[in-house]
Order: C-alpha cells, then structure tokens, then sequence
C-alpha cells in the first residue's frame, strides 16, 4: 500500500472519516493505532509481531530505566534493548549477508563451505522504527525525556503510519507531545496536507520514475553509451531521481500526517546547494543523519579527543550508516567513501587559503556526490568500475544525439540546482510562507494533470522501502 496507490487513497478516506467522527481523543488514538497496523499488515502481515516486541521491549525498559537509580542495572537494562533490537534487526537484515560473506572469505583461501541457509525476508520499515525506538529508550537512559506513561501513545509514536515504512525518523521528544493534545479538524492542515502528498507524488511519479528512472535503469543495468556526456546525463539523473523519490515520499509522509493534526520533521533542505559534504549530510536525510550523529558518533567521542579519534569517529559512523542502508558491500563502501569525503571535507576546511567561490564549490559537491551515488545503485562492483571508467573515456567525447527527453531532463537538472542554491536557507515551512497562495494553486493543479498523465496505475515502490 503505496502512497501512490488508490489503495492508500481509499484507506486514508476510511481513517480520515472515523478519526474525525469519534468524539474521545483516546479512542481517536486508539483508531490510528489499529490503522497503522493494518497499513503495515498490508505489507507483511505476520512481521507485526517484530514491531509489537520492539514497542513492548522498550516501552518498559524505560519505565524500569525511570524508576532505576544504580548504575550498573540501568546499563544492563539499556544493553538489553540494545540486543533484543539490534539482535532483531541483525537476524532479518544482516543474517544472510554475513553467511555469505563468510563463505567467500573461506572460498577466497581454498575452503570451499556452503551451509543450509533459508532466505530471510526482510521486514519492511525495520531499519526506521528499529532507530526510532532506540532513540527512545537511549533518551531516557541518558535522562533527556522521561519515560511515556502511555502504552498507547507510545505504540503510536513506534507505529505511525504515515512515517512507519521509510521516515521521518522521528524523536519521542517530538512525538509523544503531540498525543496529549486532541486534534480537531483543521481545514488548513487538511489542505495543506493534500497540496504536499499531491506535490509529492509529483515528484515521485513524473520526475523521479517517468522523467529521471529510464535513463538510470538502462545506464545502470550495464548498457553504456559511447557518448561521454549521456554516461554523466545518466550519473546526475540518478542524482536527481533518488532525491525527488525520496523527497517525494517524505512529503507525502508530512502531508497525511498533517491531514490528522500531527506535525513531522523535515528530511531534505535543499541538499544539492551543499557546500561540502559535510554540509550535503545536514541537508541530506536530516532525520538519519542527525541520529547518526546524536546516538553513534558522539558517543564514539565526536571531536573531543583530538583529529585523529575524530577522523575515526567520522569514518566508523558512515560505515555503519552505510551498511544501514543496505547489507551488501556497495553500501558500505558507499558509506566509506563519504566517511572519507567529509575527513577532506573537514581537513580543507581548516585550510584558510583555500577558498573558492561557493557556486564552485556547490558545483564540486554535486559532482562528487553524484559519483558516489554510483555503488549506492549498482548491483555490482564490476558495473561500478565500468560506470567510473566510462565517465573519465576522452575517447567518448563526440557530439551526443539530443533528443526532447534528454533535453527536458537536463533542464529540471539545472533548475533543480538553481532552485535549491536560490532556496538554501529555507526550510519547507519557509518555503510555503514564501510562495503566493496563487501560485501554490496553480502547481497544484498543474501537478495533478502531469500525475495524471503519466501515472501508470502500476505503482513502483519508492526507493528506501528496501531499507
């Protein structure tokens, strides 16, 4: 059930008319929770069972957390959380990965080992609300929130529906607030809400899979061209087609939940306008790298113990952010790569004489960003290495075949940098105050006819479903 689908369509009406009709504010609640997991039992009904033990697991670690003063047994009740998740997480995301890891390692010096192995199938959404419940339980341990007295609030912090599949990745802090307060029907939260899920289908529908996915899906399926400018065409309109399908769907998720009166952190600004990589990663999946940096990288030190510890740091954490986002080798050495990226990153900083002008260096980023997305989509290190060299082949340098398809997607390239470099500063609630409510109906509308243009009722599933 994809925010892209009449399904989804259909269930958020059903929601949207009980929730509003029932009077009690805990009932109202109640409703949502039921609804949240039968949206996540349209995935993968027998999986429910993994978010029920994750709540329950954390949800009274954290009362014993609250009510435990010695040190000893609040660390005990802490890594216990830690392995009951992590452990969960570990079996159906890294199990099969690690096995075959260790048979081509044993293959690799002369040992030849092929274990009975069963494939596991992946839960949907477990790396997001694995992270959000740990978040929870290491607030309360590190005494920042006290633990929820709410069993139903906190089952709808771990199981929201419009967030559970892909994010936000949302804080407690933020969440559980917002369940003490009723919500009454609100026709600006129910319109602003239905103009960012349209604006977000917009973007996943006719930029990210009809303008941007035919060019990434044959590129990247190993069918080069011997054109070096369409070899880089197709590098940066993967660029653009995980940030619009990704950022398509975050908008989406922002939109229905403000349709119920709940408010959702934003996950993208403007992030090609970066300066620097370290700058991509607080424009870049903010929820995700903000979390990487609170729980993860701080805790291995940050910066506090000298350069050396905090290169170590920073490598550690995008390792591991890598391999959250996938288990497969591409994705840690995609994560490598940007752990070295933002070591440079760092170490040119602190270099005062080298400074170049910011649309230089906006320009740079995106480039490099844009290679390393290359791991990150393919399927394997060879077509990587086949990508890499075609892009660098000067032999490849011959005038390329423009053609309207190619031209329109170049186009939204350069309007998407413009546009974001223009808009750097402004987060989405900037940008909505910012826009005439005029113009914001003619996108609207214009959105809707291009939607329905070329959607073609066969929905294909957002990019970071997978993780």
């Amino acid at each position: 059930m994809q925010f892209d689908s009449l399904s989804f369509v259909i269930f958020l009406v059903i929601v949207l008319s009980i929730y509003y009709v029932v009077s009690s504010w805990k009932f109202k609640k109640a409703v949502l929770l039921i609804s949240s997991y039968l949206f996540y039992a349209a995935w993968s009904p027998p999986f429910v069972v993994l978010i029920w033990i994750s709540t329950f697991t954390d949800y009274f670690i954290a009362k014993l957390l609250g009510q435990c003063v010695g040190r000893i047994k609040r660390k005990i009740f802490l890594i216990f959380s830690l392995v009951v998740n992590l452990g969960i997480l570990g079996y159906f995301k890294y199990a099969d990965f690690l096995i075959e890891s260790f048979c081509q390692i044993m293959l690799s010096v002369g040992v030849e080992y092929s274990p009975v192995t069963s494939e596991v199938l992946l839960p949907v959404g477990i790396s997001f609300y694995t992270f959000q419940t740990l978040s929870y339980t290491l607030d309360v341990y590190r005494k920042k929130i006290q633990p929820s007295n709410s069993l139903l609030d906190f089952s709808l912090y771990v199981t929201f529906f419009p967030q559970l599949v892909a994010g936000p990745i949302v804080r407690a802090v933020d969440f559980l607030p917002q369940c003490v307060e009723e919500k009454k029907l609100s026709l600006s939260g129910m319109s602003w809400g239905a103009g960012l899920i349209i604006f977000g289908l917009f973007q996943k529908i006719v930029l990210a899979d009809a303008l941007f996915s035919p060019f990434v899906d044959s590129f990247f399926s190993g069918q080069l061209t011997i054109n070096l400018f369409e070899n880089w065409l197709s590098v940066f309109c993967f660029s653009m087609q995980i940030y619009y399908d990704f950022a398509g769907y975050s908008l989406c998720a922002i939109g229905t939940a403000l349709m119920l009166g709940f408010s959702l952190p934003d996950n993208f600004k403007s992030p090609y306008s970066a300066l620097g990589f370290s700058d991509f990663w607080r424009r870049w999946h903010i929820t995700l790298s903000s979390w990487l940096r609170d729980y993860l990288y701080i805790s291995l030190g940050g910066d506090r113990k000298g350069k050396f510890i905090l290169y170590r740091n920073v490598l550690i954490t995008m390792l591991l952010g890598g391999l959250w986002h996938g288990a497969s080798w591409n994705f840690v050495l995609w994560g490598g790569v940007h752990g070295m990226l933002l070591v440079v990153d760092r170490w040119l900083k602190s270099k005062k004489y080298l400074k170049l002008p910011n649309i230089l260096v906006v320009l740079i980023t995106f480039v490099v960003v844009s290679m390393v997305w290359i791991p990150f989509r393919s399927s394997e290190f060879i077509v990587t290495l086949r990508i890499l060299e075609s892009l660098i082949d000067l032999k490849l340098l011959v005038l390329p075949e423009l053609n309207g398809h190619k031209v329109i997607a170049l186009a939204v390239i350069i309007l998407t940098l413009c546009y974001q470099y223009r808009r750097k500063d402004k987060m989405l609630d900037d940008l909505l105050e910012s826009v005439h409510p005029v113009i914001i109906c003619f996108g609207i509308s214009a959105s809707i006819f291009l939607i329905s243009i070329f959607s073609t009722g066969d929905s294909r599933a957002f990019i970071y479903f997978q993780f």
